[in-house]
């Protein structure tokens, strides 16, 4: 999966604020990702973020 630093990732699941977009700060073996709703970053295992992942937008554009 072709994930970049600044990408808007859709996941599956809501955080608890409500929002379901993440903006990539980080990726490697983890991504450290921030909530576009409430602020809170996390890092998670590239396997774990790859199975929960929507659509992947790149400069306001869906990526395939």
């Amino acid at each position: 999966m072709d994930v970049q630093v600044g990408d808007l990732l859709t996941m599956k699941k809501p955080h608890p604020c409500g929002s379901k977009q993440w903006k990539v700060l980080r990726t490697g073996m983890d991504f450290k990702l921030k909530c576009t709703g409430c602020g809170h970053e996390v890092m998670l295992p590239r396997v774990k973020a790859e199975k929960n992942i929507r659509v992947i937008e790149r400069e306001g554009k869906p990526v395939c």
